[in-house]
This record gives structure tokens, C-alpha cells and sequence, in this order.
């Protein structure tokens, strides 16, 4: 039985039970200290009890960081996930300890990210503390439950339904063209993901070993969704490849790094008076011209990647006018 008791101002609630550890807490009420010692002895008739000192001392900048260093490495967007994670790192929020993480520390948390950012990027984050908490829980035994889980996210945000307008992609291409120090990869690397549909990373992975001309077929061995496919090119496309500068070599199609290619896109846009235009904005635009060319959603999906209509409708933007004809 717990024994619950006034002091200095507080209450304090002490649980002894043979086989565990002595706990003991303070609280603002008495109801307060009654319920926590119930929510121990509960746990410990249950057999799921799991001292809470471990979490007191414990803080959650100490596992974000054993986090990154033992699971991170191992994932696909390891890269993206360590950015989050030591972002979270440099917050106040990581010198809580585990204990002291309640579902009001992690509201405000989300509540501050909002004046600064959007709603996709709060979701992001609080998906990845969830997660990392949650895989604490279970394999690290941590003793706290996951707050997380009680905290309301943002609405998702609307799908972006931007498309490059044909003006767009000329003053795009112009300013793209390789002068003074500009890359000489970014205009078939544009031209490539109009034509093909492609992802910006499954263009920047995609290797001369997996590009068949003859066949017209590009192997992409890991996509976004985690398998491998086989993007089937136009004589368009197969043209852009035939006529870089490396073609039948090995290695990678577009040796340019992620940033150099980021920033190239940002200032080309920035020159050519394009707002609001996403290097992924392209895909949305390539998956909506192959529609014209395939109305079957089946085989426009094979070509884009896409497992499933519900995601497919999200690239998929036609032309009102172009689908009142199809009624005449």
C-alpha cells in the first residue's frame, strides 16, 4: 500500500513493494500523488512496471544522439533523418529529461516550429521524435510512454499541384545553359525529368550499367517505395543520354551533386523570373503530359512509379479543356 503524505507544501507519495525499488514522487495535489502511486502498484501486480529512474536521469538529447549513431546509418534517408535529428538536437526541447517529456513539452515544441516553418515539416519532425521514442521503448527498455501519441499534429497540407508552363521551360532552359561557371549537366538533367517522369534522386542514382539504349529502358535497382523498376525512355530521352558528354562510360549519368544541382535549379528560377517552381514540381508536370499520351492509368503508373491511383491522381493534373473534348 502507498503511503501518501504532505511536505514542505507538497504532497509526496512513496510506493514499497517487495522485489522492486522504493519510489518515491512529489506532487502538487494529493489527488495527483494518489493516482501516480496506483499507476505504480498497477504496474507492478501487472508485472509491466519499470522504474522511472532511469528516465529521470536519462535526457532526450541522449537518445536522439545514440539514435543516429545505431539505427540512422541503416536507413534509406538516413542523411535526411540525421538533419532532423540534429536540428531537434539544438532545441530546448532536448535538454528534458525522458521522464519530464509530457505531451505539453512536446506541444509547445510543435507549437514555437509553427511560426517558423509548415505543417509538412512538423509532421516530419514529430513523426521522426515518435518513432525514435517508440524504438526506445521497445528495444532499449525505456520506461516512459511515448508522448507523441497524445499530441494533435498539424492538418497534412494540400499535395502541390504546381505545373511549369511552357513559357516557364523555355526562360528555365535558357538560364540553365552551361555559361561561365554554370553546370553543363543541369539542362539534360531538366530536359531528362520532363521527358521521363523521374524522381530528382532516382535521376542523380541513375548509373550508365543500368541505362539500355538499344531497349530504350533505364533500371532504377532501389526507388523511393523501396523496389526496383524499369523506367521505359522515349526517343526523346533516349536522344538527351546519347548526347552527353560522358555517354558509354560507366559509373553515374549525371556526376553532379545534390547541392550544386539545388542551387543551380533555385538561381536558373531566381534569373528567369519563375516562382514558386519545385525541382520535384517537374515530376508533376511530366506525369500529366504522359497522360496525354497514356490514358491508362495502369500503364501511366508503370511508366511514373507510382503503387498505387490514389498517389498517381496526386501527379496526374489534366487540362479541363482536354478532357471536354474527349466528351464531344
Amino acid at each position: 500500500m502507498a503511503s501518501i503524505r504532505q511536505r514542505s507544501g507538497v504532497w509526496q507519495a512513496r510506493v514499497r513493494r517487495k522485489g522492486y525499488p522504493e519510489e518515491v514522487a512529489s506532487f502538487n495535489t494529493k489527488a495527483e500523488a494518489q493516482k501516480w502511486a496506483r499507476s505504480i502498484e498497477s504496474g507492478m501486480d501487472q508485472g509491466s512496471y519499470r522504474s522511472i529512474r532511469d528516465a529521470e536521469d536519462l535526457l532526450l538529447a541522449d537518445v536522439l544522439q545514440r539514435y543516429m549513431k545505431e539505427v540512422t546509418p541503416s536507413k534509406r534517408g538516413a542523411k535526411r533523418e540525421a538533419e532532423g535529428i540534429d536540428f531537434m538536437l539544438r532545441q530546448k526541447i532536448a535538454d528534458y529529461s525522458m521522464a519530464n517529456l509530457v505531451p505539453e513539452v512536446v506541444a509547445k515544441y510543435r507549437d514555437e516550429r509553427m511560426k517558423t516553418v509548415g505543417a509538412g515539416t512538423i509532421i516530419r519532425e514529430l513523426s521522426i521524435l515518435s518513432g525514435i521514442i517508440t524504438h526506445a521503448r521497445k528495444e532499449w527498455g525505456l520506461p516512459t510512454s511515448n508522448p507523441c501519441a497524445l499530441v494533435r499534429k498539424p492538418p497534412t497540407p494540400q499535395g502541390r499541384s504546381r505545373l511549369l508552363a511552357a513559357s516557364e521551360e523555355i526562360r528555365l532552359l535558357e538560364e540553365l545553359k552551361p555559361l561561365r561557371r554554370r553546370s553543363p549537366w543541369m539542362v539534360p538533367l531538366v530536359t531528362l525529368a520532363l521527358e521521363s517522369a523521374m524522381r530528382r534522386g532516382e535521376l542523380l542514382a541513375l548509373q550508365w550499367e543500368n541505362v539500355n539504349l538499344v531497349a530504350q529502358t533505364a533500371l532504377l535497382p532501389l526507388t523511393k517505395n523501396g523496389s526496383s523498376r524499369v523506367v521505359p525512355l522515349s526517343r526523346k530521352a533516349v536522344s538527351i543520354l546519347e548526347k552527353l558528354p560522358n555517354h558509354g562510360t560507366v559509373g553515374p549519368v549525371f556526376p553532379i551533386s545534390y547541392m550544386t544541382m539545388h542551387n543551380c535549379f533555385v538561381d536558373a528560377c531566381r534569373r528567369g523570373g519563375i516562382d514558386n517552381l519545385h525541382f520535384h514540381d517537374l515530376r508533376h508536370t511530366a506525369t500529366s503530359r504522359l497522360a496525354e499520351k497514356l490514358p491508362n492509368v495502369i500503364e501511366l503508373a508503370a511508366v511514373t512509379g507510382h503503387q498505387t491511383i490514389q498517389m498517381l491522381k496526386r501527379y496526374y493534373h489534366p487540362k479541363a479543356e482536354a478532357l471536354a473534348r474527349k466528351l464531344d
